[in-house]
């Protein structure tokens, strides 16, 4: 009881700092926080599904696609408003990722990690070939609606965003459904041994984690107020959301979270030194070796060090 009051405590700290980062930071720092608020979101979904049951997913900027190209066309070409637009993107996300990749879920290990990569690249090469009126071709949408204007408004609505999803997120798997799931990525035939069904448990964590990408998607592109398809399936993309997962600490919830603002001021403070794609090298480095020599992440480093100051008391 006293670990999980301790864990409440420090997710009200957490609540309590971002609200007071306005107040304390400047408004390109703030700028800088909202893109590391959705990329935790991104993180946070790739982690609900491939951190727990360990089905490497290298398909997600495919889910995120559908959550944003359905807002993006119903209220670009349709006049929808973003607040029916959104449940509408969602909504599409859970079904057409239902339709497409849960089939993948039949197969395992690097099989089902390349078929979902498939999938992305498939739905980017759709959407600059058919019905470029609709999904604006190479070349994406411009002028979208935006949900918030400014640099202060814009980090309140993606970290209320943000947290109201990790918190979820955390409580959810704290729970037996939680526990069972991570089951799922130690020995799956154990859990389908003790009269589980492995594909319920299976599918929730893919809808989970659709949910969260689609709604994450929607509410990112009406951030920026525009959608490119190069951007959105860039393996950059991808590769920095697996990243920030795995660096923080892959099947925590937390851990994703801390890797994606972790990834994201590291990216800004290369930046002046390395303004290419060569920043990606860099981070890579740096996830390879923390993955080599302490695989559960910077989740497991904080870890360690409060046994250690738990020792020495």
């Amino acid at each position: 009881m006293s670990l999980r009051w301790h864990h409440l405590a420090l997710w009200a700290a957490l609540v309590v700092g971002m609200l007071l980062l306005p107040h304390l930071v400047s408004k390109g720092t703030l700028r800088t926080i909202i893109f590391a608020n959705y990329l935790a979101i991104f993180a946070i979904s790739w982690d609900v599904l491939s951190g727990r049951t360990g089905y490497v997913s290298f398909g997600h900027p495919f889910l995120i696609g559908i959550g944003a190209y359905t807002t993006a066309i119903l209220t670009k070409r349709f006049d929808v408003p973003v607040e029916i637009s959104i449940p509408l993107a969602v909504a599409a996300t859970m079904v057409g990722g239902l339709i497409v990749l849960l089939p993948a879920l039949r197969i395992k290990g690097s099989y089902f990690a390349l078929v979902t990569l498939a999938f992305m690249e498939l739905m980017y090469q759709l959407v600059q070939v058919i019905r470029p009126d609709l999904t604006g071709g190479t070349r994406g949408m411009s002028g979208l609606p935006t949900l918030t204007r400014g640099a202060v408004n814009g980090f309140y609505l993606s970290t209320a965003l943000m947290l109201v999803i990790a918190i979820s997120m955390w409580l959810l798997m704290r729970t037996r459904l939680g526990t069972a799931l991570s089951a799922i990525g130690m020995n799956e035939e154990s859990v389908r041994g003790s009269g589980l069904s492995v594909t319920r448990l299976k599918t929730f964590a893919f809808i989970t984690s659709a949910f969260i990408a689609g709604l994450g998607g929607a509410f990112y592109i009406h951030y920026l107020g525009s959608i490119a398809p190069r951007a959105l399936f860039d393996i950059n993309f991808l590769f920095t959301i697996i990243v920030a997962a795995l660096i923080g600490g892959a099947g925590t919830i937390v851990g994703p979270l801390i890797g994606a603002f972790f990834l994201t001021f590291l990216l800004e403070f290369l930046r002046p030194y390395l303004p290419g794609a060569e920043r990606y090298f860099v981070y890579g480095g740096i996830a390879l070796l923390m993955y080599m020599y302490r695989p559960k992440g910077i989740v497991a480093l904080f870890e360690a060090g409060l046994a250690k100051l738990r020792w020495l008391r």
